[in-house]
């Protein structure tokens, strides 16, 4: 009887899968982009997550290649919605109220994040940013769960994820600390998830 081969541990898949939808998501056209961010402003702020919305509204600063939420936090900071950004302090992800145009500073892993002086908020809708999702609603970020972690520890929360289509995958291999996201969003489509 011949040994058959162990499947891959998932962390190891997912820095495959991560490197290859980020070097994807690199090559997609900034122009191509810009249109697709504004497509996916239009559809997020349809939501239903936002028909009777009091907030707080995280979403993330935008680097690299990332879908840009900037827009959909100005829509929602002109109906009155409070936002916040996250940051990581001592390791874990907290949230600092931020409106547009307000101060923000470097926050490591190049990130920039609201002014430390900001108070903590405890979001009710997170807008989150990633390298690759499928349709159960499972993404892959940057490998250090922060985001995983956070969804866990506040509880009863609307998660949106923003990504261009090419983002998609067919399976992302979850483990059990892994969150799904209520909704994805791209230029094509809408996923309901959960």
């Amino acid at each position: 009887m011949t040994d058959m081969p162990s499947p891959p541990d998932p962390a190891v898949r997912k820095a495959a899968l991560r490197e290859q939808a980020l070097a994807r998501r690199d090559a997609l056209e900034i122009d191509d982009r810009l249109i697709w961010d504004e497509a996916i402003t239009q559809a997020v702020l349809a939501l239903p997550a936002f028909d009777a919305a009091e907030g707080p509204v995280s979403a993330y600063w935008p680097m690299r290649s990332e879908a840009d939420p900037r827009p959909v936090l100005e829509a929602l900071h002109e109906r009155g919605l409070p936002l916040c950004l996250p940051a990581i302090v001592a390791k874990r992800m907290i949230f600092r109220r931020w409106a547009p145009y307000e101060p923000i500073v470097p926050g490591g892993f190049g990130t920039l994040v609201p002014d430390p002086a900001q108070p903590e908020f405890v979001p009710a809708i997170l807008i989150v940013p990633l390298a690759a999702f499928d349709r159960r609603g499972y993404r892959i970020g940057y490998g250090k769960g922060y985001y995983d972690a956070k969804l866990a520890e506040i509880g009863p929360v609307t998660s949106i994820g923003i990504a261009y289509a090419a983002q998609e995958i067919d399976t992302v291999p979850d483990e059990p600390h892994d969150r799904r996201l209520d909704w994805i969003v791209t230029e094509r489509e809408t996923i309901r998830c959960a």
